[in-house]
């Protein structure tokens, strides 16, 4: 099978269940936060390892083989598409302030970005390709850093309530 079709439900939550759910949401999470230094460089990293991602998964094969690769990588893929889901779903809805702080965004200050992680991670699994899983990697070391980006943004935008969010909620998991 090729591994490229795992790319169209992750594409579907992420974007187009987004844009159903909320037009403006979808401008939001299409929205960077102000980088700066090295952040400007994790977030052309962070594109280019995306594009790895997709480009690298359009030319391989998921082997219908049962496996531990094969049942491991379809129980990350689902479940990064289900917490995708549920993030999307979540993050369409935001309190007055535009503050995300309901449903999973109450256990995880990131849960898009966990969630990708997760779904990816099932992918490079069901490929069974360390070049996807490197691209991977690649991905989520430098999201971390537009994550920082975001948190400052988000201190400078919502003030004492995102700092009282900070202390409650952890940064990933």
């Amino acid at each position: 099978m090729p591994a490229g079709i795992l790319l169209l439900p992750f594409l579907g939550v992420r974007f187009l269940l987004l844009s159903h759910l909320s037009g403006t949401a979808l401008r939001r999470a299409a929205r960077f936060a102000p980088m700066q230094g090295a952040e400007k460089i994790a977030y052309i990293i962070y594109q280019l390892s995306n594009l790895g991602i997709f480009l690298l998964l359009i030319f391989s094969t998921v082997p219908l083989v049962p496996s531990w690769s094969l049942f491991l990588g379809l129980l990350c893929y689902l479940c990064g598409l289900a917490l995708c889901a549920a993030a999307v779903i979540n993050f369409a809805s935001p309190d007055r302030s535009g503050l995300n702080t309901a449903g999973l965004y109450r256990f995880s200050r990131n849960p898009m970005y966990v969630a990708y992680f997760v779904c990816f991670l099932g992918m490079a699994l069901l490929a069974r390709s360390l070049l996807v899983l490197g691209a991977v990697l690649v991905f989520q070391i430098s999201a971390h850093w537009i994550i920082l980006a975001e948190e400052r943004w988000c201190i400078e935008t919502f003030g004492s309530a995102y700092r009282d969010y900070m202390q409650r909620v952890r940064r990933y998991l």
